[in-house]
């Protein structure tokens, strides 16, 4: 069996090689290519997955359908050849005999639907908790984009539906079952993006719990220059909390960047905000040899670009200015605080869906004055924080999907 990993962003291609090394460790293993729709795919080679067609970094890196302005430049920079190209690796890989896995959303989807192969396709970019809460009821305020019956339109449906499609997974259970009313072979196996963020316990047993650190997550995103703008408006917020502590304990930033940001501009802007380095406060949460920490009083920052499942599991609540970090962050069952940005991702109107697509699990503000008083608010009240903890895994999931997800491909395709 040959399975070719179709994928169009960052996020997505993560998803797909966690799929594909689940893959390579069963009996059965199937040889795996890959084929990033979007970018270059250091992700797959690094995972030692090889690319077998053209590929290339555009200028919107991806987030094309957030800024017309950005398609045009992407066309200029040579988009619709490049798909072309693609379109024909795919065809050439089905008649081979070969399967393709899709990845994210309409477009490497059609690219499958139209290869001529079997195919299997893991939706990323839409859930049925945009436009609906938790009841299923359509939301008043989405009425037009419910209007056939699912956030998948009609021609994504036709898609899913073909008899070559053997099984859609998509990332919850609600979009799973509107899915299944339109005779589509959709399981609720859980979303991958919850998979490897499992690390040893972080225990704070031996501190008294007045002196246990209230540690808080900043999430900047992952793309510059947008993350060095974001983080001036996460220093912001920061700085009211250490002038309002929701709490009498000290306070424990933790920023959790991007690997492919450069870590300068972080560091430097912390000192302007009347950081000073420090040594790492102990006991130590994060082990990251790299990690850069800070002190200004009683208060402590730790930036590190390794120890992300390790901030992720630590924190208490996150600030946020990212997509699927917080995404992972809520499916811990915790709770995060949104701040919008200028873009070209995290955008208000963004933030404003990604609330929709979390729930009661983000709680979206304007300015970075007002989230003192907004921890203040979740920290006191032990119920809303449980509401919160099942909320997470009933958007989220329970990890293990991508195990899940290989071992039903390979009775499927």
């Amino acid at each position: 069996m040959k399975l070719l990993c179709l994928s169009n962003g960052h996020g997505e291609d993560a998803i797909a090689i966690q799929i594909a090394q689940a893959l390579r460790r069963h009996p059965q293993a199937p040889e795996i290519a890959a084929l990033p729709i979007v970018g270059t795919g250091h992700a797959y080679q690094a995972a030692d997955i090889p690319i077998i067609g053209p590929v290339k970094a555009m200028p919107s890196g991806g987030f094309i359908y957030m800024d017309s302005r950005q398609l045009w430049q992407d066309v200029q920079g040579g988009l619709l050849g490049l798909t072309l190209a693609q379109i024909r690796v795919a065809r050439r890989w089905a008649k081979s005999g070969g399967h393709i896995l899709a990845v994210g959303d309409v477009v490497p989807l059609a690219i499958a639907a139209f290869s001529g192969a079997t195919y299997g396709f893991v939706g990323t970019a839409k859930s049925e908790y945009y436009i609906r809460d938790d009841r299923g009821q359509l939301l008043k305020s989405r009425r037009g984009e419910g209007w056939s019956g699912s956030v998948y339109l009609p021609w994504e449906r036709w898609l899913m539906g073909r008899s070559l499609c053997r099984a859609v997974y998509p990332r919850d259970g609600l979009t799973t079952t509107i899915l299944k009313r339109s005779k589509i072979p959709a399981h609720n196996l859980g979303n991958p993006m919850m998979d490897g963020l499992v690390v040893p316990r972080y225990t704070q047993s031996a501190i008294p719990e007045e002196k246990r650190p209230l540690t808080v997550l900043l999430l900047p995103g992952s793309r510059s220059p947008e993350a060095e703008g974001n983080w001036h408006t996460l220093l912001t917020a920061a700085q009211e909390l250490c002038r309002n502590p929701p709490t009498k304990a000290p306070l424990l930033f933790l920023a959790a960047l991007a690997p492919g940001l450069d870590p300068a501009p972080f560091a430097t802007a912390l000192t302007t905000w009347g950081w000073q380095s420090g040594p790492l406060p102990t006991p130590k949460l994060i082990t990251d040899p790299m990690a850069q920490s800070f002190r200004r009083g009683d208060h402590a920052l730790v930036m590190t670009q390794q120890d992300y499942a390790a901030c992720l599991n630590g924190a208490d609540l996150a600030i946020a200015m990212a997509g699927t970090a917080t995404e992972q962050f809520v499916g811990l069952g915790k709770p995060a605080i949104a701040l919008p940005g200028t873009g070209p991702q995290f955008t208000p109107q963004f933030a404003e869906a990604q609330t929709r697509l979390l729930g009661v699990s983000v709680t979206l503000l304007k300015q970075p004055q007002d989230v003192p008083k907004i921890c203040q608010s979740l920290l006191g009240n032990p119920d809303t924080l449980q509401i919160i903890a099942e909320n997470g895994d009933r958007r989220m999931g329970q990890p293990g999907a991508a195990a899940r997800i290989a071992d039903h491909l390979l009775t499927v395709l």
